[in-house]
């Protein structure tokens, strides 16, 4: 078993004041037999009450809202959790069973969404690929692994070519992108195999250096095995999702995974920093309250600046629309 403290500090600094900001995180850790969280606390600027639900997909959310005039926002997520290493499935039944069974899970409406196409260019080239890739005499967890192999060798992983609304025709045109996107092809390719499939958003950590992605925000893709359930493949590292990586939420695609997102009405213009921090550890509870979660200044992870066009006139009524409707997300 691997335990890891992480630190996850979103902050946004806005060009000027802005308010009525109500926001959803999704940084609550999934709990089940592969994973458990020790210890958890959130900071946000002002200490607003959060209310907690459970989403469609039973991932736990928080709810908060500041009404009155800010010029920053910070969202600060400590937690301490606990993995337990997965190994690759002996399924108990024979491969042509195992395909008999994922002709019957079609007919499951609990896994409805996860087999459900996007709309997109590329389809019928994509698909071809997917079909040269399957091999019905090899079981689902194989065949599933070399749609993540062909994806980890023939598509770079470079930041900064895409951006989270980078849809499958970009990505399969670039043949490069970042986690989010090597998942959201797998996510495709998968389904086009019509084998149930969901985008997972989480964190890897740290161990050797060897990950891509090590120490931030990461996803990658569950797939659903006949008599076994879920089981998660990392597209931008072509590896078993295993004790190395954190879950915090599931869903249909990157928009139900969303670490942090929200309205306000104000600037458009905006500074976002995400600064992500794993350690590996062995402490107890009662040591964790150290320097590792205390206010100490950590290099963003990522940053990202919004602004407005200089060729924008400030009475231009789109624009003054979209400051009073101004969405953000991490």
């Amino acid at each position: 078993m691997a335990k890891y403290k992480i630190k996850h500090i979103t902050h946004y600094f806005y060009k000027s004041p802005v308010y009525e900001s109500i926001n959803q995180i999704m940084l609550y850790p999934i709990q089940d037999l592969h994973q458990t969280l020790h210890f958890q606390s959130i900071r946000i600027t002002d200490s607003p009450s959060i209310e907690i639900f459970k989403d469609h997909y039973f991932n736990q959310l928080g709810i908060f809202n500041i009404l009155k005039p800010h010029s920053e926002l910070s969202i600060q997520s400590n937690i301490v959790v606990e993995v337990v290493p997965i190994e690759i499935p002996n399924l108990e039944i024979s491969i042509a069973q195992q395909w008999e069974e994922i002709e019957l899970l079609k007919k499951d409406f609990t896994l409805k969404d996860f087999l459900e196409l996007e709309e997109f260019k590329a389809k019928e080239e994509i698909s071809n690929v997917v079909k040269s890739l399957i091999d019905k005499e090899k079981s689902v967890f194989e065949n599933a692994f070399n749609v993540s192999k062909f994806i980890f060798e023939n598509f770079t992983y470079k930041q900064g070519v895409t951006t989270i609304e980078s849809d499958i025709d970009e990505v399969w045109s670039l043949k490069a992108g970042v986690c989010q996107d090597f998942a959201h092809l797998l996510l495709e390719m998968l389904q086009i195999a019509e084998l149930p499939s969901r985008y997972v958003s989480g964190y890897i950590c740290p161990k050797n250096h060897d990950l891509r992605g090590e120490g931030a925000t990461h996803a990658w893709v569950e797939v659903f095995l006949p008599t076994y359930g879920w089981i998660g493949i990392d597209p931008t590292n072509n590896c078993l999702v295993s004790d190395r990586h954190v879950r915090l939420a599931v869903g249909k695609d990157f928009h139900d995974c969303t670490p942090v997102k929200g309205i306000y009405k104000g600037s458009l213009e905006h500074r976002l920093e995400v600064t992500v921090v794993v350690e590996n550890t062995d402490s107890h509870i009662s040591t964790l309250y150290n320097d590792f979660f205390n206010d100490r200044v950590e290099k963003p992870s990522f940053v990202s600046i919004n602004e407005i066009p200089e060729d924008v006139e400030s009475n231009n009524s789109y624009w003054r629309n979209m400051q009073m409707q101004q969405q953000q997300q991490q």
